[in-house]
């Protein structure tokens, strides 16, 4: 999950990391209210949107009264910054920036270990700092069993170069964005610029933080930092569900039990497609678990026949923990639940613990909508032909455009008005 830029504000001085005052603001009267708050004297006005480039595209203005916060608020919200609409802006003190520099630290999946990267030169691009100037920025591997302590602090600080004045305050600082790494479980603390003030304070001007949801069990104070506006309302509904789902783009639903073999329908799915008009794929990742039982797979079909993009859903369960018998039952409950609502065919294949009784509860079934097929590809290949029609002559056509770069016809027209 990441964070906005006034919320990340907050988590590092939750850890006592050194920023500057701000406060966020929905309305043009709110910035205004929110520099009185400040002192009246000089702001920035920051649009917060989870993408960079904001200075570059008019959301990062300076304001030297609380009038002129009011109007630089009312040019930044509603802005489009690369496809993201500005719905709030952070009102932040001034700062007398006298150098700015680069600090990160994320999680190296590669190597299992925490990276830091640091550099005397902020405030830009880190991607173009590293292309253009690679030897710039200096990168520390650090062993997540001892973390970030003042003593690796204190080696990036030496091997980046700072001012001998100011190495204890930045070694302290440093400190503390590790501590506020380690402990908010985040993926990425990323902070630029750093800088050094006219009068000598060293700052986080500016914070960028990623954290793993995968630990949201242990924060329950995370839950009011989501935007779910942000979100595709099927996302939520699996969420509020318990169900490890996420929206993809295509046309074949796909449920199984275990991130492995999903991730193997997906491929299998697009293999498949690869070969028919108009190259139909996968419309989501959805993974029941290992020991789902029938209201699970119920609650799993329910929210991706919603999903209006679908046209066939592929089930595709290996028996283990979770018995073949529970998913033809989930399967038989869903479609009790939808009635009428219930139109686009289902592809099932089962395998695995209790498949000669799954299978037998569906051939008894029979419901019209549900064909089982005995293998993974066979089933894959069904489900992409059923998918492939569905799509029609002009659907194809409509790919095959969107494939070789060309705009939709909807696209085209909205960006000539």
């Amino acid at each position: 999950m990441d964070l906005y830029e006034y919320q990340a504000r907050d988590l590092f001085e939750s850890h006592g990391v050194p920023v500057l005052r701000g406060l966020l603001a929905r309305t043009p009267e709110e910035a205004h209210a929110a520099a009185s708050a400040l002192g009246g004297g000089t702001v920035v006005v920051k649009a917060q949107v989870k993408v960079g480039g904001r200075g570059k595209a008019g959301g990062v203005k300076l304001a030297r009264s609380p009038e002129e916060a009011e109007a630089r608020a009312r040019e930044i919200l509603g802005l489009d910054i690369k496809g993201h609409i500005v719905h709030s802006v952070m009102v932040a003190e001034g700062a007398d920036i006298a150098e700015e520099y680069y600090f990160s630290v994320l999680l190296d999946r590669a190597h299992r270990n925490y990276l830091a990267m640091c550099s005397l030169e902020g405030g830009m691009d880190i991607e173009t700092l590293a292309e253009e100037k690679p030897e710039a920025l200096i990168k520390v591997p650090i062993d997540p069993r001892s973390g970030l302590d003042a003593a690796k602090a204190d080696e990036i600080v030496s091997l980046t170069g700072f001012a001998e004045a100011d190495r204890d305050e930045i070694v302290r600082v440093i400190t503390l964005l590790g501590k506020a790494y380690a402990e908010s479980d985040a993926t990425l603390v990323e902070v630029n610029p750093l800088v050094k003030t006219g009068d000598g304070r060293i700052l986080a001007l500016d914070g960028k933080v990623s954290l793993d949801e995968n630990a949201a069990f242990r924060h329950p104070e995370w839950a009011h930092l989501r935007d779910e506006s942000l979100d595709d309302p099927l996302e939520i509904r699996a969420r509020e569900r318990n169900l490890n789902y996420v929206k993809l783009d295509g046309q074949v639903g796909v449920i199984g039990n275990g991130a492995g073999l999903v991730m193997s329908t997906l491929d299998v799915v697009a293999y498949a497609g690869r070969r028919l008009p108009g190259h139909p794929k996968a419309a989501n990742f959805l993974d029941i678990g290992g020991g789902a039982n029938a209201q699970v797979m119920a609650d799993g079909l329910d929210i991706i026949l919603s999903d209006p993009q679908v046209t066939v859903v592929f089930v595709n369960v290996f028996g283990g923990i979770t018995a073949c018998s529970e998913v033809a039952k989930g399967i038989r409950e869903a479609l009790k639940q939808l009635g009428n609502r219930a139109t686009k065919p289902i592809v099932v294949r089962l395998d695995g613990s209790a498949v000669t009784v799954g299978r037998a509860m569906l051939e008894e079934y029979a419901h019209p909508l549900v064909t089982m097929v005995d293998t993974m590809d066979g089933a894959a290949t069904k489900a992409a032909e059923l998918a492939s029609a569905a799509m029609g002559p002009e659907g194809h056509a409509l790919h095959d455009r969107l494939h070789h770069g060309e705009q939709a016809p909807d696209a085209a027209c909205e960006g000539a008005n």
